[in-house]
């Protein structure tokens, strides 16, 4: 399968075109902010490095967040919109589980996202998750955690290794991998995976 995936929940811009879990062209580039500007001529550099056009994906797919929430906007908006035009399935993923479930499933794998006011966590035993996608502050990450420090688990996320959590594996990470995020996008069901984006808290005005 052909997919196009798309990234700008975080500080970067990104877009890859996957065909059968092999990339076929990728761009990531880091930012923090500009990715409106950024991401349409992106998304036709992959095309061309890729060697294809748009109608010859078969889905799209893009992260939801948690994340900036410009960015986040910014990302949805494309993938929706060239979903639309091209009359294929757009998948959303949660930036918590692109993060945390890079390197595979297997065992238990957390991630971290922190946003201006805010840090989000979650945690996954094999695919699915054990703690929510959940708003918490800096000094309750340890107990958060706490329980799964005897097992040992994976943690990637922007400044993971500064936390120094107790049976951490942490890796830092500023963006997800994007065919890491084509793989969870072509498990999904489109039915069960809609591009909306997962705003854990509430949008400053």
């Amino acid at each position: 399968m052909r997919v196009l995936a798309i990234d700008t929940a975080l500080e970067a811009c990104g877009a890859a075109v996957i065909e059968d879990g092999a990339v076929r062209a990728q761009a990531q580039e880091f930012m923090a902010k500009g990715q409106a500007e950024r991401l349409a001529p992106m998304v036709r550099e992959v095309f061309d490095g890729a060697g294809c056009a748009p109608r010859d994906v078969e889905r799209i797919v893009v992260t939801v967040g948690p994340g900036s929430f410009t960015g986040v906007r910014v990302g949805l908006a494309f993938a929706r919109g060239l979903a639309v035009a091209l009359a294929k399935p757009c998948i959303g993923i949660a930036t918590l589980e692109a993060l945390a479930l890079e390197e595979g499933a297997a065992g238990l794998r957390g991630a971290l996202v922190t946003t201006p006011g805010a840090l989000y966590a979650a945690l996954y035993r094999d695919g699915a998750p054990v703690l929510a996608s959940q708003r918490c502050e800096r000094d309750e990450l340890a107990a958060l955690f706490a329980p799964f420090a005897a097992e040992g688990f994976a943690l990637r996320g922007p400044g993971a290794t500064g936390l120094a959590l107790a049976g951490a594996r942490a890796v830092d990470r500023t963006a997800p991998d994007l065919a890491a995020l084509a793989r969870l996008g072509v498990a999904r069901d489109p039915a069960s995976a809609p591009p909306d984006p997962l705003y854990l808290r509430a949008a400053l005005a």
